[in-house]
Formats: structure tokens, C-alpha cells, sequence
């Protein structure tokens, strides 16, 4: 009698030691307790097992380094390319073979490449203590993408035997997964390139804009929709990314009635009742997302973010959020004033009024505050109330009034410099008002591309010194003032402390900026190559906002008849709109369904090896794409990446002939994208760090002879790829600003996300001040997207990474005891999440 024993090494997948059946018995299992990881053994609820697979998944990539997970991804493959290819000329088992082939194809060209990125990481982070940088994030997006395809190939192994088994969903699983894993290589080989001509510890792209320009154009064109459907958010936190998958689909609905004359709440409502395939079919909406985000203008952004500000979505959110005594929006008039001068009191300089683009113009600000105080019911602060804006002032009877707080906080929201209000901010503002104590101060700057640079600045700089002049009417003394922003707001918060301290007016008392923006030159760095799978944050969309913020030409959607309408008219108009979309929108949920179920009823009368089920839009998508024919998007995504390193192979048959053909051409780049810097010989004993073969990646090939990734089917890219002049202004781009003004900088404290494609401009901009010797901290949340703070409600983890932003505003507003003015100057880290870093 033998006993087959499986032991469980450091992967958790099993490994057969004797293969000797024991008495036609039940064989029995010996596992090792210590190393026993969450085996997929449930074969009565595969979908309670879909909803394990994203926390298991990140315990695999907390316990597991990358080559013991590549060899356990690369034995089970095996294990199931064996077994699928013993049950027959099946169509279903054909792809189920395929697709492992190609996931230990690709897994086994990653790990080498994701191996020498990790071994010059280091010189790129702050310091030992904040190992944050794009190189490190793009590994550990690519470690993420390995463990849900080990575990899904685990599951699969385990389970391919049930009946319970559902074959054709788990396939789609897996080809997603390998889509995603190649074009995840793609972007290592992209990201060693940079590694050639970046001097060690910078992280942009150093070449001329002409070979930047070339760089990106070429980056451009790779394949994104594979991270818009089944995989959408995989990188991310899971309890983050349901409401990812929610944006997705009213993305993609938003965009399907878009440019129709309609107005927000027709649109939102019309994207509602017809979004039913977008939810059932992730292929479709993965496609959808991605033509939307290469071809659709900085006005279809504009209107989509701008939903809420929406009054019943903004209403909803503040129900749920802190209640203020006070939040009032004030218009402040545009008249100039004096400020006294740091240097010498007794002199003033002339604070004018905002004039860039559209002349003079009054700026609006919200005022929120938890406590009633002082100022801020007098009658010189009601007068700037503006008139149909928002307005709660809670004046129930309490004792007294609550004293000037010594504290000020000054905000500016993000949105890209195109989208948004401090409306949409106001719930986790509310938050920050009473946990902090202080009034806030928020600016409704005027936003592009209606109002570009410097518009922005000028009001939010006119703003800050408004309320320091007038700080006692907000209900503060002024002791300590904060800058706060998020995003496009960091970016101002950075720019306008660099023009207070060019005017000689005071400076604040520190930053807290949340991953701001400080680097708006379209330079290629490790952390934008993670923008081609940013559901939040693509790189289309970063440069279009970009673009519309410089001043660039952008297309006018506006409609004369809406002007002409009025805002009754716009109302009665969309009520009559929503009524037709309700019968459209039940009209298409039933179409839906109905096309599901009639192209079941249709398969099963029709001759077929083994019946598998199709997508329901895959009719939709399959239209004519150039040389792609008829062939549906589906079907081609096996045949795309199952492309063998082997050109012999390929070329015999036509099936490899037309993959190829869908993909890049095999021939190398013609351009060299890196040449060495003129300086190299001074970077010589850094550069010692890398490889002979990491430099030898920064010649004329792009890729490894016989790697091709995916190419986008959605043509051209609408992306302005050549630097205007402006964007090199210190004042749009601070990250570019010569170290005199730097050192005017007060002490900044910067929150990042690892996983932002704006996570560079951050280590960029510590690692500068740092270097000057100026007060900075640095603290990198993981797992998170960009634009955490406006999700603080949502989940556990944007509730600490929001209490992070406010204990680095508290330490503006109170610095430690024996801090001295600048704070706290030195501290950094990395908050881990369910992942960590490695």
C-alpha cells in the first residue's frame, strides 16, 4: 500500500509525490499546516470562489517571491496545458490549452525582467525607509496580475473535474488575465528602456522632446481595453474596486449619449436605463472604455466628472457626511489691496485682481466650519454671500459663540484643471472642519479649457491673501495657515506658496498636498506607464486635461439652443428626455436579455462540436477592423497571445499569420528612442548597478525577437505628444522650478498613492527638496486609486489613507513640541495595504 503524499511548498499549489493509486480508494492527502495557503476546493459556489479570489490573490503576493510564484504559475500551467490536451478536438479544451501555453510563455519571459528592475529599484527611492517609486509599482501591478492567474489556475486544477465546473466563464477569465500579463510586459520592457537613460534616482524621461514625442506615440498604441473589462481595478485594493466596475459601466454609458444636446440629468438618467449590456458583457465595456478614452474630448471629461456636482448626487453625499454650523459659498469682489511685506512690515504690495484670459472677474470661495465662530455671522461676511449659491448657516440657540480658531486651512480640489467644485469636496471637507477644529477655506477656481493658466493660480493666489487679510471674518487668527489640495489641486498648492514668496507677502505654514500633480510636461517616467490600465487616470485623459490647462485649441460642443433655452427651458426639456429614456432604457435591458437567450436557443440548434457560451455582444464586436474582417473581438484574444517566440511556427499556419498581422509589426523600431546622456561618464559607478543586458535594452529594439504585445484597434489617439513651452513654467509645473525657489517652499507634507500614475511626481519633488535641505515627508499609501480623498466613505482603507492627510495638516496647524517652525522634517514611509511591497 502507497501513500500519495502531497506536499505544499511555498506557493501553496500541490505537488505529487507518488503517483500509485492506493487500493482504487480515496487517496489520502498530507499536507504541511505551516505552509498551507487557501486551497480552492469549493465545487459547490463558484461564485462565493470569485468573490475569495481577490483576498486570496493579495495573501499570494504578501507571502510569495516572484520566482517561487512564476515556477508554481509555470507547473500548474503545465499541469493543465496536459489535461485539457487529452480531452479531445474540443474547441473549449483547444483555448483552455492555448491559453495556459500562453500564460507560462509569458510568465517565464516577466520574471527575468521584473528580476532586474527590482535589483536597481533602490536608487530610485527617497530613502530606506520609503521604498516608493514607479519601478516598484509597476512590479508589484505585474505580481498582482501573476497571483490572480496563479490562483485561477490553482482553482482551475482543482476543480476542472465538477460538474459544477463552469468552463467557458473560467476561460474568459484567463484569457483577460493573459491579455493583461502581456501588455504588463510590454511595459516592463518600456519601463528598462527609461532605466538607459534616466540617471540613477530620476525618474522622467531625459531625451530630447523629440524623442519623448517618439516615445510616448509608440506607447500610446498598445492594447487597453483588456484592463477595462474582467480585469478592471485587479491592482487595487478588492474593496475598492465594485465601485470601479460601477464607474466603468456609467463611463461607457455616459459616453454612448454624449454629444446628444442633453444636459447632466438627462444624460445621467439615459446612462442609466441603458447601461445593461455594459454590466453583463465586461468585453464590450472594456472596448467601449478604451475608444472613449483615446477619442472623445476634454468636454466629454468636463461633463462626466462634473456629474457630481449634480444637486440630488452632492445632497446624497453630504447626507452621509459631517454636519457643519457653517458652509457658506462667498464670492469675494475683484478689487485690489495692499499686503504688508514679510521682510519689512511697514511696505505693502498690491494684490490685484484676477485678469488672465476673461478680465476681472470676483472669485468664489466655500467656507466651512464645524463650530459657529467669530466673524463669521457678521454682517461684512453676509454681504459677500452669493446670492444663488449654497447656503447653510445652522444658528440654534447655544451659550456663545465659539472663539477664533489660530487656525486657517486654505483648499483647492482637484479635477484635472478642468472638472469640479468644492462641492463635490465638501463631504471629506466637512470631516477635516471638525476633527481639525479650524475654519476651511475652499476656492471654486475657474477651470479649464475655458479659463487656462495662469487663470487658476491668479484666483487662488488673490483667494490665500484675501483670507489672510481677512482671516478674522472666517472665524480664524491667522497663527497658523495650511495649504490643502488633492491632485490639480496639490499642483496649486505648491504654485501658489512659490508666488507668495516671489511677491514677498507671507508664506504658509506648510503643504499637505495629496497626490499632487508637479510635473506637467508630457515626459514618460515608470509611474505613467501604469496610466494604459488607471481606470481613474489614463494617460489620454492626463494629457488632454494637460493640454486644455496650457491653453491648447480644443474643440467648442457648446449649443447655441441651450444658451437660448435658459435653465427652465434645459429643466422641462430633460424632463420630457427622461421620460423617453425610461421606455428606451426598459427597452434595452429586455433587448439585452433577449439577445442573450436567443443566441442560446440559436446554438443549441446548430451542429457544434461542444456547446460553450458567447458573450452577448459578441455580434457587436464583431465588425470590420481593417484586416481583422469579420472575426469577433473574443475569438481573436487567444489567437493574439497565443503568438509563439517561435517564427517558424507562426508562419506555417494562418491562424499565427493573422495574429500577427493584428499585432505590431515584427520588425524593430527604427528610431532610437534613449541615447546615453551627454553626462554618462559622471553617473559611470551608479550605472555599474545595472546590467550589461539592462543597458543593452536601451538600443534600437523595443522588444525581446518574438514578443509582440497587443496593439489598440481604436486608430489614432487624439493626444497632443509634443511639450508646449508653457508647461515648462515653474509656476504650471512646479517639479521644473530652479532650487532658489524651492528653498522659498515651506515645509511640505506630500501623501502618495504606489499604484498613481502621478506617483513619481511626488518622489521627484521630495527627493529635490530633500536634497535642498528643505522640511519634507513623504507617505505612500498602497493599494489605493488616484482621488482617494473624495472615496473616504467607501471602504476601510480610504478612511486611514484620508486620516493620514489629516495628521500631516495637523502637524502644519500644531507642530510637535521642539519641532521648531519647520515641523517635522524628515519623516517618510509607506503605509502598506493588503499587498505588500517587496
Amino acid at each position: 500500500m502507497t501513500w500519495h503524499v502531497v506536499l505544499t511548498d511555498l506557493s501553496g499549489w500541490e505537488v505529487a509525490c507518488a503517483a500509485t493509486p492506493w487500493a482504487g480508494q480515496p487517496r489520502p492527502r498530507v499536507y504541511c499546516p505551516r505552509l498551507l495557503l487557501a486551497q480552492a476546493t469549493d465545487q459547490q459556489s463558484q461564485p462565493r470562489e470569485a468573490r475569495k479570489m481577490p483576498r486570496r490573490a493579495s495573501r499570494l503576493i504578501h507571502n510569495m517571491d516572484l520566482r517561487t510564484m512564476t515556477q508554481s504559475l509555470v507547473t500548474l500551467a503545465e499541469d493543465n496545458i496536459a489535461f485539457f490536451s487529452s480531452q479531445g478536438p474540443g474547441e473549449t479544451a483547444q483555448r483552455l490549452s492555448g491559453v495556459f501555453a500562453g500564460v507560462r510563455e509569458q510568465a517565464l519571459g516577466l520574471e527575468p525582467a521584473l528580476g532586474r528592475l527590482l535589483g536597481v529599484a533602490h536608487l530610485f527611492d527617497l530613502d530606506p525607509e520609503t521604498p516608493a517609486n514607479g519601478y516598484r509599482s509597476l512590479v508589484h501591478t505585474a505580481r498582482c496580475c501573476l497571483a490572480h492567474l496563479l490562483h485561477k489556475s490553482r482553482y482551475v486544477a482543482s476543480n476542472r473535474r465538477s460538474i459544477f465546473f463552469r468552463t467557458s466563464h473560467n476561460l474568459a477569465e484567463l484569457e483577460a488575465y493573459l491579455a493583461a500579463l502581456t501588455q504588463l510586459r510590454a511595459l516592463v520592457y518600456y519601463a528598462q528602456r527609461l532605466l538607459v537613460t534616466n540617471r540613477p534616482g530620476v525618474l522622467f524621461f531625459e531625451g530630447d522632446e523629440g524623442l519623448t514625442a517618439d516615445f510616448l506615440r509608440e506607447y500610446v498604441t498598445l492594447h487597453k481595453g483588456c484592463f477595462y473589462g474582467r480585469c478592471l481595478g485587479f491592482q487595487f485594493t478588492p474593496a475598492i474596486r465594485p465601485f470601479l466596475q460601477t464607474i466603468s459601466i456609467g463611463l461607457v454609458s455616459f459616453g454612448e449619449h454624449y454629444k446628444r444636446n442633453e444636459t447632466g440629468l438627462s444624460v445621467a438618467a439615459s446612462s442609466l436605463f441603458t447601461s445593461g449590456r455594459f454590466a453583463i458583457d465586461p468585453e464590450l465595456r472594456g472596448a467601449e472604455f478604451e475608444r472613449i478614452t483615446q477619442n472623445l474630448d476634454v468636454h466629454f471629461w468636463k461633463a462626466f466628472w462634473n456629474i457630481t456636482e449634480m444637486e440630488v448626487l452632492s445632497s446624497l453625499a453630504n447626507m452621509a457626511s459631517a454636519t457643519v454650523r457653517v458652509s457658506r459659498l462667498l464670492s469675494l469682489p475683484p478689487e485690489a489691496f495692499e499686503m504688508p511685506l514679510t521682510a519689512d512690515p511697514t511696505l505693502t504690495v498690491t494684490i490685484s485682481p484676477p485678469l488672465a484670459h476673461t478680465g476681472p472677474g470676483p472669485v468664489l470661495v466655500r467656507l466651512i466650519s464645524y463650530d459657529l465662530r467669530e466673524g463669521q455671522d457678521s454682517e461684512e461676511l453676509s454681504s459677500l454671500i452669493k446670492s444663488n449659491g449654497q447656503r447653510s448657516l445652522e444658528l440654534w440657540p447655544r451659550p456663545q459663540q465659539a472663539p477664533r480658531s489660530r487656525s486657517l486651512i486654505v483648499h483647492f480640489h482637484g479635477g484635472g484643471f478642468v472638472a469640479q467644485t468644492s462641492r463635490s469636496h465638501e463631504p471629506y471637507l466637512k470631516s477635516w472642519a471638525q476633527e481639525l477644529g479650524a475654519p476651511i477655506i475652499s476656492i471654486d477656481y475657474s477651470l479649464a479649457p475655458e479659463a487656462p493658466f495662469p487663470r487658476a493660480l491668479e484666483e487662488c493666489f488673490f483667494a490665500y491673501c484675501w483670507a489672510i487679510k481677512h482671516c478674522a471674518l472666517l472665524g480664524s487668527t491667522g497663527e497658523r495657515i495650511c495649504l490643502a489640495g488633492d491632485s490639480a489641486g496639490g499642483n496649486l498648492c505648491f504654485t501658489v506658496a512659490l508666488r507668495a514668496a516671489a511677491y514677498g507677502v507671507r508664506v504658509p505654514d506648510g503643504i499637505m498636498a495629496a497626490y499632487p500633480a508637479t510635473m506637467l510636461q508630457p515626459a514618460a517616467s515608470p509611474s505613467r506607464l501604469l496610466s494604459l490600465m488607471d481606470p481613474l487616470l489614463p494617460l489620454s485623459v492626463l494629457s488632454k486635461c494637460v493640454s486644455a490647462y496650457a491653453g491648447a485649441k480644443t474643440e467648442d460642443h457648446s449649443n447655441s439652443d441651450q444658451k437660448a433655452l435658459g435653465m427652465m427651458g434645459l429643466v422641462r426639456r430633460d424632463t420630457a428626455l427622461l421620460l423617453r429614456d425610461f421606455r428606451l432604457g426598459a427597452s434595452s435591458w429586455l433587448n439585452s436579455f433577449l439577445e442573450l437567450s436567443g443566441r442560446k436557443s440559436q446554438k443549441m440548434s446548430e451542429p457544434i462540436a461542444e456547446p460553450m457560451r458567447r458573450s452577448v455582444s459578441e455580434a457587436a464586436l464583431a465588425q470590420p477592423q481593417g484586416p481583422l474582417g469579420t472575426d469577433s473581438l473574443k475569438n481573436l484574444t487567444l489567437r493574439d497571445l497565443s503568438l509563439r517566440g517561435n517564427s517558424e511556427t507562426s508562419s506555417d499556419t494562418p491562424e499565427m499569420s493573422l495574429s500577427a498581422e493584428t499585432l505590431s509589426p515584427s520588425t524593430p523600431s527604427d528610431v532610437n528612442f534613449l541615447l546615453p546622456p551627454e553626462d554618462a561618464g559622471e553617473e559611470a559607478e551608479a550605472k555599474n548597478e545595472l546590467s550589461p543586458m539592462d543597458r543593452g535594452l536601451g538600443v534600437r529594439a523595443a522588444f525581446p525577437e518574438g514578443f509582440h504585445p497587443r496593439r489598440s484597434s481604436q486608430g489614432a489617439t487624439q493626444m497632443p505628444l509634443y511639450s508646449s513651452p508653457i508647461v515648462k513654467n515653474p509656476f504650471m509645473s512646479p517639479l521644473l522650478a530652479p532650487d532658489s525657489m524651492l528653498k522659498s517652499l515651506p515645509p511640505v507634507h506630500i501623501v502618495a498613492c504606489a499604484l498613481d500614475p502621478m506617483l513619481d511626481d511626488s518622489v521627484m519633488l521630495a527627493r529635490r527638496l530633500r536634497n535642498l535641505g528643505q522640511p519634507v515627508t513623504l507617505r505612500v499609501v498602497e493599494d489605493l486609486p488616484h482621488g482617494f480623498l473624495t472615496l473616504a466613505a467607501l471602504c476601510r482603507e480610504t478612511r486611514q489613507a484620508a486620516e493620514l492627510c489629516v495628521e500631516r495638516i495637523r502637524l502644519v496647524l500644531t507642530p510637535p513640541a521642539g519641532a521648531g517652525p519647520s515641523g517635522e522634517t524628515g519623516a517618510a514611509g509607506v503605509d502598506g495595504g493588503c499587498g505588500g511591497r517587496h
